[in-house]
């Protein structure tokens, strides 16, 4: 017995040293040297480093340099190479780098988000615009992800939905903003991406927004939901789908209205209604808003896609200015429209507003440097917020 046990404690032994000689390989023990990257300076500089002792070329790419833009990187006698920022406004930023032609996420740094079929390290630059995206230590409300009933698309389907601080031990009824993602997009988009719940949190505590109720639907009518959370298990995303912009989503879209206010103490009216989207979400905003012309009361249209494909057929999509006229005549508190100066939807956006200053149709106007973005999406929800349902 006394051999067995020595044998079992050698073997032990010799496991738990070989787990330890592992376990440091990816520690900076010994010669291993720590890497710090993105590495954010007091003045808002940033540096990005990699370990790429065999690499010719490495450069890094962002939407802190111009669209299609790479900064070359240098290497040091470790075999390190790295890049140093001008002074940023303060953003959330995504990047990544390029090593001999391959482009890679950066090793040293966690977080990272999807956007469609590609994942991109994110960085947030603070002291301005982005202490907005920050968790902060405000109150919270709460993020879930619920699946809904949908005869009309015949599946079950998911929804993110945010309810503010407070919620649950509230008896009182809330109204609800509907915030759409655009084409490529799914119903996590303006959580990871657009950082909705940051947004909403900070301009509540604030005293900037009222507190209500956020839903965020899938508008891919094809899908269950986002991509690695449905039935079909993980498959590549793509960035059109079937029935993207063409009726079906506007057709069901009073599924998700139906399921929202039975689930929740929503205000069930038009005065504590807000639909709002970016680029298809804003095509999806103009429509469903014309389509239900008495369903809601604030509208916000993000870089939004106006009119459909003359090749598609859907009622969704007949008889667009006399529907326009309805909503007009029912009466509503606002309609924004937002768009960046070099988005490639400004001039559809130019034509939109004339043909609704043909109508005397009222509406708010705003726009922006820059073009199709999140960095202006997330900047137009964070001035959307803090107008909507204040008359009620």
């Amino acid at each position: 017995m006394k051999i067995q046990l020595s044998h079992i404690l050698a073997v032990l032994s010799a496991l738990f040293f070989a787990l330890q000689v592992q376990a440091q390989e990816n520690l900076p023990f010994g010669q291993n040297k720590e890497i710090i990257s993105p590495e954010i300076h007091a003045d808002n500089s940033v540096t990005f480093r990699l370990t790429a002792p065999t690499a010719n070329n490495v450069s890094v790419t962002g939407d802190f340099l111009a669209p299609g833009e790479e900064a070359d990187m240098t290497k040091n006698a470790d075999g390190v190479w790295s890049y140093t920022t001008h002074p940023l406004p303060s953003e959330l930023y995504t990047y990544a780098f390029n090593v001999d032609g391959l482009q890679v996420n950066d090793p040293n740094n966690v977080y990272y988000r999807r956007d469609v079929a590609s994942t991109l390290n994110v960085l947030l630059v603070g002291g301005g615009q982005a202490d907005l995206y920050k968790v902060n230590s405000v109150p919270h409300g709460t993020v879930t992800k619920r699946w809904y009933q949908s005869p009309g698309n015949n599946m079950t389907r998911r929804i993110t939905i945010y309810t503010p601080p407070g919620y649950e031990k509230s008896d009182n009824s809330y109204p609800v903003l509907y915030l759409l993602h655009g084409m490529g997009g799914d119903e996590e988009a303006w959580m990871t991406l657009g950082r909705a719940s940051q947004i909403a949190d900070n301009l509540i505590a604030q005293g900037k927004a009222e507190p209500m109720i956020i839903v965020m639907p899938n508008g891919n009518v094809a899908q269950e939901a986002a991509p690695g959370e449905s039935s079909l298990g993980f498959y590549k995303p793509q960035f059109r789908l079937p029935h993207t912009m063409d009726g079906k989503y506007e057709e069901t879209f009073h599924e998700i209205i139906r399921f929202v206010d039975s689930q929740y103490r929503t205000i069930p009216e038009k005065k504590g209604r807000a639909i709002a989207g970016l680029s298809m979400g804003g095509f999806h905003t103009l429509h469903i808003s014309r389509y239900y012309p008495n369903t809601f009361d604030y509208m916000g249209l993000f870089s939004a896609a106006i009119m459909p494909d003359e090749k598609i057929k859907s009622k969704v999509y007949d008889s667009i200015e006399e529907t326009l006229v309805t909503q007009k005549n029912n009466g509503y508190t606002l309609y924004w429209i937002a768009i960046g100066k070099e988005d490639f939807l400004y001039q559809a956006n130019i034509d939109f507003r004339k043909k609704l200053d043909t109508m005397d149709f009222p509406y708010i106007y705003r726009e922006s440097e820059g073009g199709h973005t999140w960095r202006n999406w997330r900047i137009y929800l964070s001035e959307f917020l803090p107008i909507l349902f204040k008359t009620r």
